[in-house]
Order: C-alpha cells, then sequence, then structure tokens
C-alpha cells in the first residue's frame, strides 16, 4: 500500500482518501456496474462498527461529510472532519477494506439508489455522449461496457442468470481489493510521526493479495470502428462536433507532456488561431483540445468545438480548417521555445499555487499515489523537463484522417437517425466519413489565417512581496469615498503570495429594471467578453484572469492571478469597455445562443428548478427564465447600442482591492478605472438616493458583514 501522510498544524478540516485501482472496466462481462455497486455497499456496516450509518453519522455528527466515485480504472473514498474527530473517523474508514459486511438485508436498497443515480443522469447529454462513445468501440473491449449500472444489470439479469448479485459482489471484493493496488492520503493537524502511527494502526491488516493493476495494451478503437461519423440526437438544444483519434497511452511520458504541448497548439486562442478563424466565419464560439485519458494502455487526443446554426451547416468546412491547423503545426515542426514557455508557465504556476481544500487534496493524491513515483505525487502535473520532440511528432503522426471518429451533435438530425444506444436511449446514426472527405483531408492545404502563438507578454516577471503596511487591518478599510467611487483596500498577510484581486462592482440603475433590460445586460456582457477573448487567453494561460458579468445592480468585474501585469490588463478591459462598437455577426450568433439557454432551462434536472424557484421566490425582484424569453424578441442591435452607452453614462462604483497591494497601488487602481471611463465615456456619479437602494438590494451571491467599534 502506498501512503501519503501531510501534517499541516492550522488546517480546519482533517481529510482522508483511499484510491483502489480498479473500476467499471473491471465489471463482468454479465455485470456491468459491478465495481460502481460495490462503492455503494462498501459504506454499509463493518465487524467493528456494524451499524449500516455508524460512519456517515460519525461525520455528520462532527462537522465531517464524505463521498466516493468510480471511474474506469479507480474507485475513490474520501471523507472530511473536525481535526479533534480525525481518529475515531479514520478507524471507522480503515474497516471498509478490513472486514465489510456487505450487509445482504440492504443489497436491494442500494441496487435501488445505483439504478436512481443512472436514472438522474438519462437526460443529461454530457452522460449521453460518453456512453455514446463506449457503445460504439469495440464490443469486445471492456471500455465498451455500461459503467454505472442500474436494476436490470445488478438484479434483473444476473437473476436470469441464476447470479446472486451479492455472492457475484462478494467474489469481486475478494479478488481486486488488495492493499498493494491502494493508495492513502491523510491530513490532519497531527505530527507526521503521529500520522504514520494512526495508518499503521489502522490499514495494517488490509490483505495483500498481489493483484495486478489490469492493462488494455489494444485500443478500443480498431480499423472497423475509425472513420466513422456520428449523427447524434441531443436532449437539450446543442450543437457540437468532435473529433477524436486513438493514440498511444502517453502517461509513461509526463515528464515531456507531448498531449500538453499539441492541446497547447490546437487549443489555443490567441490572433492567429484555429478559434479565432472559425469565430471569424460564424461556425464556433468555443473549442477545446488536448489529450484524454483513456486507461492504463491507451489514450485519446480530441478536438471539440460548438457550432452555431451556420457552423453546423459547415461541418466538412470545419474539419478540414482543423487539418489546416494540424498541417501548419506539422510543418512547422516542434518548437522548443513552446515548450520552455509551458514549462515555465506551469513551474511558475506549481511555486505560487493556492492551498487545496483538506477533501480535495487528499482525494488527488490518493489517485496520483497509484500513477506516479512517490517522491513526484505533488508536483506530477506540474513540473516536466524533458524536450522529446520525436513524442511530440509521433503524436501528431497519428493524427490522420484514417485514424479518426467525427462525432455531429443537433437537433436537426431529430427524425432521421436509425439506431438506439442501448443504456441512455440516445438517437444516433453512425455512417463511414465521405471518401470525398478522406481525400480532402489528406491534403487539405495551408490557410494563410492561421498561425502559431506569439510569445505571451503577460507572464509575471516580477513576484516582490509589497512593503508590509504598518498597520495590519484585519478587515478592509474605507481609503477612498467620492461621489463616484469607494474604494476599500486590505493587504494580504496570510498567504504571502504575489497575488491580487480586484473586484469593481458598478452600481447602474437601469440594468435590471425589466427582463429587457436584463437580457442587453447578459448580451452586452457576452459580446464584450466574446471580443477581448484573444487579447485576455494569454493573460488567463499565464495566470491572470477576468470576468464581467452583470447583475441585479449593474455590473461586476473581477481580476485575480497574479499582481504584477494587473494594472495592464484592467487598462485593457476599460478601454474596451468605453469604446465597445457591437458586431453585428456575433450580436446574431450571441443572442440566439442565449435563446437557446433560456430553452434548455427546460431540460435541466428538477433539483435545478426547484433551486431557480426558491430564488425567485425569495428575492425581491428576480426574472424568470420564461419572462426573460418573452422579451428576447424585443432586444434589437439598435436597443444594444443605446442600452451600452446608457450605461456608461450615470453609475456608482465600489471597488475592493486585496492581495499583494500597498495602499498607493490600490490607489492607483481606482485612478486607472476613473481616468479611462471619466476621460472616454463622460461618466457621472448616480444620486445618493440611487446608491442606497441599489446597495440594499443584495443578490444571494452577496455576503454582508457589520464590524462594531465597541471603544
Amino acid at each position: 500500500m502506498k501512503v501519503m501522510l501531510i501534517s499541516d498544524e492550522e488546517t480546519d478540516k482533517s481529510a482522508a482518501a483511499m484510491d483502489v485501482h480498479i473500476g467499471t472496466m473491471s465489471d463482468p462481462e454479465n455485470l456491468p456496474g459491478l465495481a460502481h455497486f460495490c462503492e455503494h455497499m462498501l459504506f454499509l456496516g463493518t465487524e467493528k462498527y456494524p451499524e449500516e450509518n455508524e460512519y456517515s453519522k460519525f461525520l455528520s455528527e462532527h462537522g465531517g461529510s464524505s463521498n466516493a466515485f468510480t471511474s474506469a480504472e479507480h474507485t475513490n473514498y474520501y471523507f472530511d472532519v473536525a481535526p479533534e474527530h480525525f481518529k475515531g473517523a479514520l478507524d471507522r474508514f480503515s474497516q471498509f477494506f478490513r472486514c465489510p459486511l456487505f450487509t445482504a438485508s440492504a443489497t436491494d436498497r442500494e441496487v435501488n439508489a445505483v439504478n436512481s443515480e443512472n436514472d438522474k443522469n438519462l437526460a443529461n447529454d454530457v452522460w449521453r455522449l460518453h456512453q455514446l462513445e463506449r457503445s460504439t468501440s469495440d464490443s469486445n473491449h471492456p471500455y465498451s461496457r455500461f459503467g454505472t449500472g442500474n436494476k436490470f444489470t445488478l438484479q434483473t439479469r444476473p437473476k436470469e442468470l441464476g447470479l446472486d448479485p451479492r455472492e457475484e459482489l462478494l467474489k469481486f471484493h475478494k479478488k481486486y481489493y488488495s492493499s498493494n493496488i491502494m493508495g492513502v492520503s491523510v491530513l490532519g493537524k497531527e505530527s507526521l510521526d503521529e500520522l504514520h502511527s494512526m495508518v499503521l494502526e489502522y490499514f495494517s491488516e488490509v490483505e495483500n493479495k498481489n493483484v495486478s493493476v489490469p492493462e488494455w495494451p489494444v485500443s478500443p478503437y480498431g480499423v472497423s470502428q475509425l472513420k466513422k461519423s456520428l449523427l447524434v440526437v441531443p436532449v437539450k438544444d446543442v450543437r457540437n462536433l468532435f473529433l477524436l483519434w486513438p493514440i498511444p497511452d502517453l502517461h509513461k511520458y509526463y515528464k515531456s507532456f507531448p498531449g500538453h504541448y499539441l492541446g497547447h497548439l490546437i487549443g489555443h486562442e490567441g490572433q492567429g488561431s484555429l478559434l479565432s478563424e472559425l469565430k471569424d466565419r460564424g461556425w464556433v464560439n468555443q473549442l477545446v483540445s488536448g489529450q484524454k485519458g483513456g486507461a492504463k494502455g491507451f489514450d485519446f487526443f480530441y478536438l471539440n468545438v460548438d457550432l452555431t446554426e451556420d457552423g453546423i451547416e459547415h461541418v466538412d468546412d470545419i474539419i478540414i480548417l482543423m487539418y489546416q491547423y494540424i498541417a501548419l503545426t506539422k510543418q512547422q515542426g516542434p518548437q522548443e521555445w513552446i515548450f520552455r514557455e509551458c514549462q515555465d508557465l506551469s513551474k511558475m504556476h506549481f511555486r505560487f499555487k493556492d492551498k487545496d481544500m483538506p477533501r480535495q487534496c487528499v482525494l488527488s493524491v490518493a489517485g496520483c499515489l497509484q500513477e506516479y513515483p512517490l517522491g513526484e505525487v505533488l508536483s506530477c502535473y506540474y513540473l516536466y523537463d524533458e524536450w522529446k520532440p520525436d513524442l511530440i511528432d509521433m503524436l501528431l503522426s497519428k493524427l490522420t484522417p484514417e485514424n479518426m471518429r467525427i462525432g455531429v451533435v443537433g437537433k436537426k438530425f431529430e427524425g432521421k437517425t436509425d439506431q438506439k444506444e442501448n443504456w441512455y436511449g440516445t438517437d444516433y446514426t453512425i455512417e463511414n466519413i465521405s471518401e470525398d472527405l478522406l481525400n480532402k483531408l489528406e491534403n487539405p492545404g495551408f490557410n494563410e489565417n492561421l498561425k502559431s502563438p506569439n510569445r505571451n507578454e503577460f507572464i509575471p516577471t516580477d513576484f516582490e512581496l509589497k512593503t508590509r503596511d504598518l498597520e495590519n487591518s484585519k478587515f478592509p478599510k474605507l481609503v477612498k469615498n467620492t461621489p463616484l467611487t469607494r474604494l476599500w483596500y486590505q493587504q494580504d498577510n496570510e498567504f504571502l503570495l504575489p497575488k491580487s484581486f480586484i473586484n469593481v462592482d458598478f452600481y447602474i440603475p437601469i440594468t435590471y429594471v425589466d427582463p429587457l433590460h436584463s437580457n442587453l445586460m447578459t448580451l452586452f456582457t457576452k459580446l464584450f467578453n466574446d471580443s477581448l477573448n484573444e487579447y485576455t487567453y494569454d493573460a488567463e494561460l499565464a495566470g491572470l484572469s477576468y470576468s464581467l458579468v452583470g447583475t441585479m445592480c449593474g455590473m461586476f468585474l473581477k481580476i485575480k492571478g497574479y499582481s504584477h501585469k494587473q494594472p495592464v490588463l484592467l487598462g485593457k478591459i476599460l478601454e474596451k469597455l468605453t469604446s465597445f462598437e457591437v458586431d453585428p455577426k456575433r450580436y446574431e450568433i450571441l443572442k440566439e445562443e442565449i435563446y437557446r439557454s433560456l430553452i434548455n432551462f427546460k431540460a435541466e434536472e428538477s433539483y435545478q428548478h426547484a433551486m431557480f424557484y426558491s430564488e425567485v421566490i425569495v428575492q425581491e425582484q428576480l426574472w424568470t427564465k420564461q419572462e426573460k424569453l418573452d422579451a428576447l424578441q424585443d432586444v434589437t442591435i439598435d436597443k444594444l447600442r443605446a442600452f451600452v452607452l446608457e450605461i456608461l453614462s450615470r453609475m456608482s462604483i465600489e471597488c475592493l482591492v486585496y492581495g499583494n497591494e500597498d495602499l498607493q497601488s490600490s490607489q492607483n487602481t481606482v485612478d486607472i478605472i476613473e481616468n479611462i471611463i471619466q476621460t472616454q465615456s463622460g461618466t457621472k456619479a448616480i444620486c445618493e438616493s440611487q446608491k442606497k437602494k441599489l446597495q440594499g438590494n443584495t443578490p444571494s451571491r452577496c455576503f454582508i458583514f457589520h464590524v462594531h467599534n465597541h471603544k
């Protein structure tokens, strides 16, 4: 058993996780979902603590919680609890891996629990597409199986076959749950020696059965499954295109990360990128690309885009453009400077990594214990230093038309499909990719608009902490108060990282007066963020991000990350804000996207509807999806242009600067904001009575605290 101990005297929660290197791909062929069922049944009492709810009761009584998940290769169990009760929780937790009871009387109930979990996902397009990818792979490969399980696979069919589900479960557990394929991570206030003693006491008796971790050296997509195109009908009104190529298992090359290098290039969103060209043509809004884990022995590389109304009519043209970018990458060959830039960014992110929540930390570490050398478990995703261009060339050689699968998702295929996926009922058609398209992809040519990324100018070089304030304030202080602006400032004296947060609330009376104005605000922020994407993408890669969203009170701007180049990003955002012009083409595309998002709310799960309408009840004013949908038809491009001018004319600004800042730099931040909006837009302050009304209208995302001086 591999074990990682983490001692943190200041933690507010202790936590532990157990990762078992067995998952759904090890299910028996006639019992799909057995690994997941085992995850459920394991929690139902042990020889030492036979009560079914002893573990969950102990955690809930002592500020704790627990969960578990089953994936293709792993089953992970984890919990957190108040530090003073960690030993008792760890004792109860460890018993599941020493002497579980798998209570017979609970078998039917837990089958129903698994079935309910599966039912919840039946209308979820993500789950449906994931299973469709599996179900259309080689039927003899374990990858093709149904991993979640349901009442039919875990009860009805086993009984038809003369099998007892609980007996099969006991066989599965006896065969695979072995200490030599387990990884345990514990985090607590105790010293390392004390944690070591606890782990020895509670886990040393877990049986070692010398189990070998399964491997699948053959890809689930063989010749018969390649050069295929899937046409899929979704539940929601969504449109997507995905390309997938089977590739070798790249895990052993984690020191050189060839998949990350290639995903960085193809998935780039800056000027000259594949995404920019597709957006300019009005076909796509978003693109994601990279390595996708399969299992031990095989991997995938994928390229996914959403599609506009026009885009779904130009699928072949989009794929040709994708192959033109791949051809450009092959022609230029691996570039060491790009690898080194990615390497430096990863090192920087590791050096200044934010502290994880205890539960998330142990969950991640337990999984990594199975895959990486013990000394590299904490750094495995960040530190890589082996420049191996031959691996990049090898990976590029796999991105060919002959080695490809295509999937197109859209409502346009409704009534035109001829197959139904067995487990989720997804309607689809699978057909051969046309010879005409394959021939075009073999020689796609070159597109002069496509370029490799430029060097990232947002990478910070100054990591020095600002001079410490003489007065260490426990709460933010109001350091500027004018009719237009209030500035709150607090220097970070706890985390001591070269990072800052700038939060700016623009209080604007008109943005939520009716559903029409709410729609205008949503459309404006979408168009604004869309227009800045090429510029801000490099900043995001360099650990500096922003968001601009509409609120009930106006709009909210947040900038967070490394403080060195925050003023540059802030200035660019405000310059764009005050000179913003509506792009008619993007206006039509994003307005239609808002329409679909409102329509698609009807297909959300019931708990989402319950949460939303609870908000409607408790909020003084919250427009419903239907009210906004009805008002969307009144939105015009001229109204939007007038709206943008109006929101910039009068407002009140509430700004918080927190982190690696001093008083002068925080005041400089407000100076940038005031100078640009007043110079470019002539912005004036709203009336005091309007401020009070807006500041009193606090959405559910806000928290109010009062500090009293009792001197």
